[in-house]
């Protein structure tokens, strides 16, 4: 087949192209949507000092470090505009694309390693995550990396030797290296280059080659500690790739006399070591990570997922969230589904490959899922990095149709309804709108007046908009959030409650006019406390929708 496509001429070329594509589709308008909450938030954070990120952080985040500390140097040479900051997310979902087209030729060939990278470009769900100043490319590429390193160990019978021992081969003096694969004939000369002495036997540069399953064992220990450095949920990835990895182990044990599986599992002590240098990598981080963890039980803002939500998940991830106008989703969604059983056909005589693919997708969400019954967790957005086997599975399934003219046409099909759907983002998404209620209060804004915010956390995003307005008109308000401020108490969004109605009375006193910017009341007023309260004792002279809340001006009658 691979013949047929003379994939190996053009393999290179399409994956630039899709890679080159899916960079200008992330950067595609990315100045044109608001900063939402937690967009501005990660800005605010990345803006301190690293101590003092480092303690807010702890105190009042659920993430590891990690983004933060690359997005403070980032913005140290760009700035911290909408585009300065997204640029970075774009930086690491662009370079996604080529690690999906190396695991997707490792697995199963050129043609599945290309349709991967087009996938992967193309994807809507991660098209949006690449446009937000969060740290989820940036998760989905560490990822990304730790499982083409471990495909590749997986794949290669040295990965049994002990971890060292190519570099130690290579470097040592006087060593007498033995090519992996023969040598090609070179021209005659009279130099001799069989031995080396002296400083040049010390610093011999190895060939990649000779020391490339040592590379992939760094590979993967590094990128699994920076990927449990990204996001507290990616010890779902570390614990997914050890179900697989120990359960391969035990199953070529049991099976030592019979056939063996595609993925030849690693020495156990080599695994062991590997997973001792993850953990000492990641370890700083343990403490912060129990106490974030154990805040996030105590209380937690996401709710109760359904089988409906798990059901959109899915049907995001495959392009399908955005219903076609003309009634074709469900078509879409049928065409995705046969391409997934074609993949799962692929893999019917390399089971060890599906069961690794489909352990890497299915576990996450289930173990997301299993905790929820105690602490509501499960977000699409935390699992982004599953759309890696679910793309290979895809990937997979584009092989099975052999023909070079059917292989074109899904393609170039999958490939325009997935542009159909960036479409409809560029289009018709809209951001949280920060920008309208800091210009809105600026324009009206007089001395002494008082900011109020239901929630303490928005007031991150009134000030990122707010404050070029405040320093150029030297506007001097107030600023409060309600029941307690953030910068003064370090507690994050905390509800309001009738015992917080004197303390809001006493605020208001010797306050002619209070401004009160209302978003995100559903989880921090439930009840409507502070409008209700503000209202009784002045009234609303000035009022503004904005998408995603209300700015209403109360005065002293």
């Amino acid at each position: 087949m691979n013949e047929e496509l003379d994939i190996e001429d053009v393999a290179p070329g399409l994956v630039l192209f899709f890679t080159l594509a899916g960079g200008v589709l992330r950067t595609l308008l990315i100045n044109s949507k608001g900063m939402w909450l937690d967009e501005t938030f990660s800005v605010w954070l990345a803006g301190h000092s690293i101590p003092d990120m480092l303690h807010w952080i702890v105190q009042i985040d659920q993430h590891p470090p990690l983004y933060y500390w690359l997005l403070h140097y980032w913005m140290m040479f760009t700035g911290d505009t909408p585009r300065d900051v997204r640029l970075l997310s774009v930086l690491f979902g662009t370079a996604t694309i080529p690690v999906m087209y190396w695991i997707g030729k490792r697995i199963s060939g050129q043609v599945a390693g290309v349709a991967a990278a087009m996938f992967m470009a193309l994807s809507l769900f991660n098209v949006f995550y690449a446009q937000e100043t969060r740290m989820y490319t940036l998760l989905t590429f560490n990822a990304s990396l730790a499982i083409y390193a471990l495909v590749r160990l997986l794949t290669d019978t040295r990965s049994a030797r002990p971890i060292g021992s190519q570099f130690w081969e290579a470097l040592r003096p006087g060593r007498t290296p033995v090519p992996v694969e023969p040598a090609p004939k070179k021209e005659f000369s009279y130099r001799d280059e069989s031995t080396q002495t002296g400083w040049r036997a010390w610093f011999r540069w190895p060939s990649l080659q000779a020391v490339e399953t040592d590379l992939a064992w760094v590979g993967f220990i590094l990128f699994s500690a920076l990927t449990l450095l990204t996001h507290n949920t990616a010890v779902l990835f570390w614990f997914t790739v050890n179900v697989f990895v120990l359960g391969l182990m035990l199953f070529q044990w049991l099976r030592k006399s019979g056939s063996q599986p595609a993925f030849q599992a690693p020495s156990f002590w080599n695994w062991v070591k590997a997973q001792v240098g993850i953990f000492l990598l990641w370890s700083p981080w343990l403490a912060p990570f129990l106490q974030q963890a154990r805040r996030v039980d105590q209380r937690f803002w996401i709710l109760k997922p359904t089988w409906d939500a798990v059901l959109q998940t899915l049907k995001t991830f495959l392009n399908d969230s955005t219903p076609n106008r003309h009634g074709m989703s469900d078509v879409v969604l049928i065409v995705y589904v046969l391409i997934l059983v074609l993949g799962l056909w692929h893999f019917r005589k390399k089971l060890s490959h599906f069961l690794f693919l489909a352990v890497l997708f299915i576990l996450p969400f289930a173990a997301e899922l299993l905790i929820s019954l105690r602490r509501p967790i499960y977000s699409d957005r935390t699992l982004i990095w599953t759309t890696i086997p679910l793309f290979l599975v895809l990937a997979a399934g584009i092989t099975q149709l052999k023909f070079r003219p059917l292989i074109l046409v899904t393609l170039i099909s999958l490939g325009a309804l997935n542009l159909f759907s960036d479409g409809d983002y560029f289009r018709f998404y809209q951001k949280e709108d920060w920008d309208t209620p800091a210009g809105y209060v600026a324009n009206f804004a007089e001395k002494d007046d008082l900011v109020l915010f239901n929630s303490n956390f928005v007031v991150v995003s009134f000030d990122y908009y707010f404050r070029p307005y405040k320093e150029k008109y030297s506007i001097e308000v107030m600023e409060r959030g309600l029941p307690l401020d953030l910068y003064m108490d370090g507690v994050l969004e905390p509800k309001m409650t009738r015992d917080d109605v004197p303390a809001l009375l006493a605020l208001i006193q010797g306050h002619k006019r209070v401004w009160l910017v209302y978003s995100h009341d559903w989880y921090t007023d439930p009840l409507g406390l502070i409008p209700q309260t503000l209202a009784s004792q002045m009234k609303v002279t000035r009022e503004r929708e904005f998408y995603g809340g209300r700015v209403i001006l109360y005065e002293a009658p």
